[in-house]
C-alpha cells in the first residue's frame, strides 16, 4: 500500500476457513482434510505452491512434502489422510459454538476484517445449520459488526 502512495487507505484482511460444527473436534477436521491436501498439495507444482509454501512456513515442512508427493501422484485419500490435525485446527473453524467463538476472537485480534467461510454439512439442512451455528458464534464473539 506504501508503494502504491496509499497507505492511508483500507485494508481488508478476508481469508477464507472451512467450519465444522460438532462436540468432536478431531471429528470435525475430518471432513475438510480433502480441502487440505488440494490446497497443500494440488494447488500448482511442485515449484509453485502459495498454499505448500504455507504450511511449510506454519512448521509442516515435511508433512507438506508427503502431502503433495502422495497428492500429486494421484493418491488422494493418502494425501487427505496425511494432513496433520493441529494443521486443519489452525487453518479451520472447528467445534463447538464457543470454540468457534473464540477462534473469531483469535482472527480478528490477528486483523481479520472480513471473515468468508466454508460451511461443511452432509446435506443442505446441516449446511443451513451450520451458518446458523456460525452466526450464532459471531454474535457471541463479539467482533462482528
Amino acid at each position: 500500500m506504501e508503494k502504491a502512495e496509499r497507505s492511508d487507505a483500507a485494508f481488508d484482511i478476508v481469508p477464507t476457513a472451512p467450519l465444522v460444527i460438532g462436540d468432536d473436534v478431531k471429528a470435525c477436521a475430518d471432513p475438510v482434510r480433502g480441502y487440505a491436501s488440494l490446497y497443500v498439495g494440488g494447488m500448482g507444482s511442485r515449484e509453485q505452491n502459495f498454499y505448500n509454501r504455507l504450511a511449510v512456513r506454519m512448521g509442516y515442512e515435511k508433512e507438506a512434502k508427503e502431502i503433495q508427493d502422495l497428492y500429486l501422484d494421484r493418491k488422494y485419500a493418502e494425501a487427505a489422510a496425511a494432513v496433520p490435525f493441529e494443521f486443519i485446527d489452525r487453518t479451520a473453524l472447528l467445534g463447538s459454538v464457543d470454540r468457534i467463538a473464540e477462534k473469531m476472537q483469535q482472527l480478528s485480534a490477528a486483523g481479520v476484517t472480513t471473515l468468508n467461510i466454508s460451511g461443511y454439512g452432509a446435506s443442505q439442512e446441516e449446511r443451513i445449520g451450520t451458518l446458523r451455528a456460525a452466526a450464532e458464534a459471531l454474535d457471541k464473539s463479539g467482533v462482528g459488526d
